[in-house]
């Protein structure tokens, strides 16, 4: 099932995509606000059984916005495809590496991506995200998968001189803009194995990345197993899995990317977002 949450007039809520269409969940009487939904459980079967009673709009007149629009925790794992860590010039690591994206970096799947004022390294990396749906703590990688209530697109974009700046990573990760996620939620069910998924970048049609999630380092389920031993995941929690090689910061020259360029990044079974770069408008606001 690939769920949305898309804007339609001054309304923003939560649908289902079937075929060219959206199907409105509230008005099948489930909650409108993503964040809801996943609390409530995402029930397929009950949501399934009622969707021919809901109110549909055409795809191409809604919106579509971030699945998970104002996500808890946001994280990243880094160099976790062995061809990336090679291309980094880094040893592969021994342990998980991760970093926080700050919410406010979250935007759509078809939302500009901001050129910074104050940097011009700006560089992508295509990943495959998940969200949880069901709080947890110390959970066995065996039982992993329980906790998770579906899996997008997303790209972890960067700004290399402020990430290189401090070990975190965290402010050259964070910047308004830089992690537009979707375009749906997609469920489990609908995916299969989350380790067995084309992956792909390109840059004005271009292609920069080409890779498939089996050759993860640590896989979505090695991940929810280590980060629940140090701290509680909770529902709506979003995890960026990781990029494999090609970035722009890795070419010789460094290809980083310009205003007007569009960067596609698509994964097998979970759709493609694409974003266009424009320059910040680097304004004062203090609200």
């Amino acid at each position: 099932m690939k769920i949305v949450t898309y804007r339609s007039g001054n309304e923003t809520k939560t649908g289902v995509v079937r075929d060219d269409t959206v199907i409105d969940l509230e008005s099948c009487g489930f909650p409108s606000n993503m964040q809801n939904l996943l609390e409530a459980g995402i029930d397929v079967a009950a949501i399934e059984a009622k969707l021919d009673s809901g109110t549909s709009l055409a795809l191409a007149d809604v919106e579509l916005m971030a699945p998970v629009p104002n996500p808890g925790k946001v994280l990243a794992i880094g160099l976790n495809y062995a061809d990336h860590v090679e291309e980094s010039g880094m040893d592969t690591p021994k342990h998980q590496m991760w970093f926080n994206k700050q919410h406010n970096c979250i935007t759509g799947p078809y939302s500009p991506i901001n050129l910074p004022s104050v940097s011009s390294m700006l560089d992508y990396e295509a990943e495959l995200c998940l969200v949880i749906g069901k709080e947890c703590k110390h959970v066995p990688r065996e039982r992993a998968h329980e906790v998770i209530a579906g899996y997008f697109v997303g790209n972890d974009v960067s700004v290399r001189d402020w990430q290189r700046r401090a070990q975190t990573f965290q402010i050259g990760k964070s910047f308004d803009t830089h992690g537009p996620i979707g375009p749906y939620l997609v469920t489990p069910d609908e995916v299969g194995d989350p380790h067995a998924l084309d992956i792909r970048c390109t840059v004005n049609g271009e292609v920069r990345q080409d890779s498939n999630t089996k050759h993860l380092i640590f896989d979505c389920y090695d991940a929810i197993a280590h980060l629940t031993q140090a701290f509680t995941l909770d529902v709506g929690d979003v995890l960026f899995m990781g990029t494999s090689s090609g970035v722009g910061a890795a070419m010789k020259p460094p290809a980083w990317l310009k205003e007007g360029d569009v960067v596609r990044v698509e994964v097998e079974k979970l759709g493609y977002i694409e974003n266009t770069v424009v320059p910040e408008i680097a304004e004062t606001i203090i609200r």
